[in-house]
């Protein structure tokens, strides 16, 4: 079949001399985008229906103005919603069926009621429930379980419901860039083709600054600047320990410890639990001078139902899916390895045992050419290859867990029934709306507006690093996922680093470095955006109560999302450019 050339001037290709068709064709690439932004911010769709609305206008605008063929086009959606079901949905799904099985076994009563014990000063307790513990669910299952969850938990402890959905948006930010079992990273590897760890080091080396300074940010709505100040030793001890732990299982591989990063979360929020809730044993918070904002509720959680006497034994059963979890993971982890070393062109068999096929997409692969200026070599083609890797796709270690979890946690059959119905309900429609995403992604970059979007964003020229952060911000605010945004613009990300490192922005840095910066920018960028997601808002009134308050939490939480924003922005400037910070921004293997 003959190669489809991309064009970053389609309508100039139809109408030759019309002045105004660069205006034209940059209008039509991001006409998909706008109206998603549209659909999902102004009409309120639902975020299914809002991305088919996107898709088939993305899908006229390639068929035609590009004149992609209608084979190549379907193609290229396919493979999107291929990927976005394995390993993406298969990976949610899992961690939610884990996660409610330990609620209908009340294993997750025990598992709150020990994490609330911990200390009674309400700051303590946001500390520990709404950041530590939030980022440990972060890890273990995303799609909003940390703000539902911690909120409700906050709200049983005599929180007042506001301020808990207010504490728990801005405390689910640094993890999520790594959230979900590493989705957002894989996701955004897939779809720019750099090396997952290798984007994990980037965000390694920009994320514990911030998680140093999140726990007293997420108070800063809730406290008096004096209430603060007077626990910044526990804020230290529980910012420090989640951003040491954080650096750690991002870079682990680079010090041959196996490529930890998709536990980074998981580990990172226990480690932080666990620090400050021993440094609360010797060190006892001051007294409060002025209250939480809002009105007292008495706590009405059945957390305080279990009995003491039982509790060190219940709680350490009811923590064992989880620790099977991050134990089954690891052994992922290390099989992925053994993926790597033994691969060849259709993938890799270990002990005779197919665990990765590569699936060409048809005639879609190596059958679509960038524009020429987008091209990082005159003749490279577009790969179109389905990975499937079922056994180190993550999910595939969290379903084991949930297997012997069962009986562990002495499960009935009911109790498996109603954790797969309800998950099966909560993930109607996370699933089909990461799925059609994606495919919508993989279709916009194959047809070539993606590289339209990338020509214009690099006429921003030197301030480029932090638009990237923001543009990441914009696309997790669009889809209420990191791995939404990172699927709607990673690769416009990538090709807009090849053509600034093309106009001599990067000075000191290699062109693959120069990507993995930027690329990452999208997604450590877009963390700052999930406290504001229609997605979140909804999940956190939905789940303290304030159902129609939902503009008074984003007026809440807007001023805190844009200035991290910008301030990853500006990291990311930093690292660009400035020759001292530029040796942390790492060069992808090969």
């Amino acid at each position: 079949m003959t190669t489809y050339v991309q064009s970053l001037d389609p309508v100039a290709a139809l109408a030759p001399g019309f002045i105004a068709s660069g205006y034209i064709s940059l209008a039509c690439a991001a006409l998909p985008v706008v109206l998603l932004f549209y659909l999902l911010v102004v009409r309120r769709w639902e975020a299914p229906l809002a991305g088919l609305a996107a898709v088939v206008v993305a899908t006229v605008v390639a068929l035609a103005l590009h004149r992609m063929p209608v084979q190549f086009a379907g193609l290229a959606f396919l493979h999107g919603v291929l990927f976005g079901i394995l390993p993406i949905g298969w990976t949610v799904l899992c961690g939610m069926l884990l996660y409610n099985l330990t609620v209908e076994t009340g294993a997750f009563d025990v598992i709150r009621h020990s994490v609330g014990k911990l200390s009674p000063d309400p700051r303590m307790q946001a500390l520990l429930i709404g950041f530590s513990f939030g980022a440990f669910l972060e890890g273990a299952a995303g799609s909003g379980t940390p703000v539902a969850i911690c909120g409700a938990i906050l709200v049983g402890l005599g929180f007042p419901a506001f301020e808990a959905a207010v504490l728990c948006l801005l405390a689910n930010t640094s993890p999520v860039a790594f959230g979900g079992l590493g989705m957002p990273l894989i996701t955004l590897s897939a779809v720019t083709g750099i090396h997952a760890p290798t984007l994990s080091v980037m965000a390694g080396h920009q994320l514990p600054f911030f998680s140093v300074i999140v726990p007293a940010v997420m108070l800063i709505r809730s406290c008096s600047v004096r209430d603060i100040v007077s626990v910044w030793p526990a804020l230290m001890v529980s910012g420090v320990s989640f951003a040491a732990c954080q650096y750690f299982f991002a870079t682990a591989h680079q010090w041959g410890l196996g490529e930890l990063y998709p536990l980074t979360d998981i580990a990172g929020g226990m480690v932080s639990l666990v620090a400050t809730a021993l440094f609360l044993i010797w060190w006892k918070p001051p007294a409060m001078v002025h209250a939480m904002r809002g009105e007292q509720q008495a706590s009405s959680s059945v957390v305080h139902q279990v009995r003491p006497d039982a509790l060190v034994l219940s709680s350490l059963r009811a923590w064992m899916p989880f620790v099977l979890m991050s134990g089954f993971l690891l052994g992922a982890g290390m099989l992925r390895q053994l993926e790597e070393k033994y691969q060849g062109p259709n993938g890799a068999t270990i002990s005779g045992i197919p665990t990765w096929v590569k699936i060409p997409m048809g005639s879609l692969h190596l059958n679509v050419q960038r524009d020429e200026v987008m091209r990082a070599k005159p003749d490279d083609l577009e790969k179109a290859i389905f990975d499937l890797r079922w056994a180190t796709a993550p999910g595939t270690p969290v379903f084991f867990a949930f297997l012997l979890s069962i009986p562990v946690l002495g499960a009935t059959r009911a109790h498996v029934f109603r954790a797969c119905g309800v998950t099966l309900q909560q993930m109607k429609i996370p699933i089909p709306t990461i799925a059609i995403m994606l495919g919508l992604s993989y279709l916009t970059k194959h047809a070539g507006m993606d590289a339209i979007l990338g020509h214009a964003f690099a006429s921003t020229g030197a301030l480029y690093p932090l638009f990237a952060a923001l543009l990441g911000w914009l696309g997790v605010f669009l889809t209420g996922t990191d791995a939404g945004s990172n699927a709607l613009f990673g690769s416009l990300q990538k090709l807009t680093a090849l053509e600034l490192y093309r106009a001599g922005r990067f000075p000191g840095l290699e062109l693959e470095q120069a990507q993995v910066l930027i690329c990452t920018a999208n997604s450590t960028g877009g963390v700052m955006g999930k406290m504001i997601d229609a997605q979140s808002i909804v999940v956190a009134t939905a789940a303290t109560g304030q159902q129609g308050r939902e503009a008074d939490i984003f007026r809440a939480v807007i001023v805190p999302s844009i200035v991290l924003a910008v301030l990853i922005g500006l990291l990311t400037m930093l690292q660009a450019y400035w020759s001292l910070l530029q040796g942390m921004v790492p060069m992808p293997p090969g």
